[in-house]
């Protein structure tokens, strides 16, 4: 099991003191992600949910849209490699746009972005049950509160977090939930909740696993929005126990605490 934080020295001062004390730190580590044995990009992770963000990166970058030709996926600690096997070939070619990801390593399709998605998956939700989505994803954001360092993403379905995962960047941690769906560990009827901002990218992720309802901590943006308007699906900012905002398809939240 690899452990995930090691602890670092700091010095502390304040205008009135100095002191030592010890710091918790994240693991960050490089892992590239291989198409049928074919390397098609890197990044750099917490070495966590590794199979199902080697998917769910794939799924992002274009490499494949249909769920069925995913047949399995491995790891390599010891090269840093995580190897996904699907039916598919390399796709060349795609014109390709650089995202407001972390350093601006992530890149997405142009195609995605004037294409039609695919339909929704049919769901609703109880604000009530939002309630105990966020309560539950703050349960289980250990590792985030302890060092202030990773982003989370959880998935609601069947009235429990079914799905959950952090990692240093806010698009890994989606796309190891977009992955865990795709491998069948849930299905799209549900809603996700990340502690990221819901820029084009990561509105584009789950409208294309048909995801109908995403959530955020924080804000979006004009192009997420315009994303979530096309797609249809219900986009919520600044989610929190007491209350949500819903910028569109309202319809999908039923208000329960009335």
């Amino acid at each position: 099991m690899i452990t995930l934080t090691f602890s670092h020295k700091s010095l502390v001062k304040t205008p009135e003191k100095e002191e030592e004390r010890q710091e918790e730190v994240v693991l960050e580590k490089p892992y590239r992600i291989y198409l049928n044995e074919e390397p098609v990009g890197s990044s750099m992770v917490l070495p966590t949910g590794l199979e199902e963000f080697g998917v769910g990166f794939l799924f992002a970058q274009g490499y494949f849209d249909d769920p069925r030709v995913f047949k399995e996926v491995r790891l390599c600690h010891e090269k840093g490699g995580i190897f996904v096997y699907a039916d598919v070939d390399k796709v060349e070619g795609k014109d390709l746009i650089v995202t407001s990801g972390c350093g601006g390593t992530g890149k997405i399709s142009r195609d995605f972005l004037e294409k039609e998605f695919r339909p929704l998956a049919p769901y609703k939700i109880k604000l009530s049950e939002i309630r105990e989505f966020i309560l539950a994803v703050l349960k289980a954001s250990d590792l985030g509160l302890r060092t202030h360092c990773v982003h989370a993403c959880g998935f609601w379905e069947g009235g429990r977090l079914a799905l959950f995962y952090e990692d240093v960047g806010r698009h890994n941690a989606v796309d190891k939930v977009v992955g865990a769906i795709l491998m069948g560990k849930a299905s799209p009827a549900g809603a996700v909740y990340t502690t990221g901002r819901l820029t084009s990218d990561m509105v584009l992720k789950c409208a294309r696993v048909g995801i109908p309802i995403v959530m955020s901590r924080t804000a979006t943006s004009s192009l997420g929005l315009e994303i979530a308007k096309r797609a249809g699906l219900t986009l919520i900012c600044y989610a929190r126990p007491e209350r949500v905002n819903i910028f569109t398809a309202p319809e999908r939240v039923i208000n329960d605490l009335t």
